[in-house]
């Protein structure tokens, strides 16, 4: 399974990068105003510098929901750097726009994915990965692992080559879950990451063999 930082955060893209286990990054015009980013020009900078730093993907989203500014917007973005991918809301233009950019060879990452009906019409459409949002749903008290599983059975039906990207991860428990699943990827922030890292017995098992080396050198 790739793994994703959901973020603008360029440090914390770094970190991951540094990690060794960085395959990519989403992000998105919220994330990029968290991180005080705004203005064409800066965000389009801001890309620049993202595909700096990562060797994979990079997912930069379109501001228009009409199929016209979506397919201009898409254009610019994808004319940054081959490792832009281009995120598309799913809409209606939207699936239009992802089957135009597939036609012309830009990759595409169709967001806002919360049913199994909806990912089917972004495989159907060519989408390069299709995005449900996991913790959102949990949000509401539906089952978020539950649509990567009809997802992945669907997808598997029929061979659709569209990568399921498990989004809106909250915690190491989802990315355990997604990987359980078989979902092509996941994004989420540093932290999810970093929590897969840590176990108690780790962390006493450590601790004990430095106590016991320092006593044995104090000897």
């Amino acid at each position: 399974m790739k793994f994703f930082i959901d973020t603008a955060n360029l440090e914390q893209i770094k970190e991951a990068q540094d990690l060794g286990v960085l395959d990519g990054v989403t992000t998105n015009p919220s994330l990029m105003a968290k991180e005080g980013i705004s203005g064409e020009e800066n965000v389009i900078n801001h890309y620049k510098a993202i595909c700096a730093i990562v060797d994979g993907d990079v997912s930069a989203e379109v501001i228009s929901t009409e199929f016209d500014g979506m397919i201009k917007e898409g254009e610019a973005l994808a004319a940054l750097d081959s490792k832009i991918v281009v995120k598309v809301p799913m809409a209606k233009d939207g699936v239009k726009a992802i089957k135009y950019f597939s036609k012309k060879g830009i990759k595409t990452n169709c967001t806002l994915v919360f049913s199994a009906g909806q990912a089917l019409l972004a495989a159907k459409a060519g989408a390069t990965y299709v995005s449900p949002f996991i913790g959102r749903l949990d949000d509401i008290s539906v089952d978020g692992l539950g649509l990567i599983e009809e997802i992945r059975e669907i997808y598997d039906n029929y061979g659709f080559e569209t990568q399921i990207l498990a989004a809106s991860v909250r915690h190491s428990a989802h990315i355990l879950g997604c990987a359980k699943i078989g979902a092509d990827v996941m994004t989420g922030p540093l932290s999810a990451i970093l929590a897969l890292l840590k176990h108690p017995l780790t962390d006493s098992g450590l601790a004990q063999f430095l106590a016991d080396h320092a006593k044995a050198a104090g000897k």
